[in-house]
């Protein structure tokens, strides 16, 4: 059996720990701060772990080998 390509998109924005969680950045911090609360931009600071639901498709999709 080949193997697996892994999506470069997702190699860029996730990341697997130790023990098989997903780490993601915290989303809504591209653009658009003026209108965001100080309190949601504080909070949108450095990574987050993905729920257990996501974690299995991104996993099994997009991060074959992880």
């Amino acid at each position: 059996m080949p193997k697996l390509k892994t999506k470069s998109g997702a190699k860029k924005r996730f990341k697997v720990t130790a023990t098989g969680k997903v780490k993601v950045q915290q989303a809504g911090k591209r653009h658009g701060m003026i209108k965001r609360s100080t309190k949601f931009i504080r909070s949108a600071r450095g990574t987050t772990v993905l729920s257990d639901q996501d974690a299995r498709i991104v996993k099994k999709n997009f991060l074959p080998y992880a």
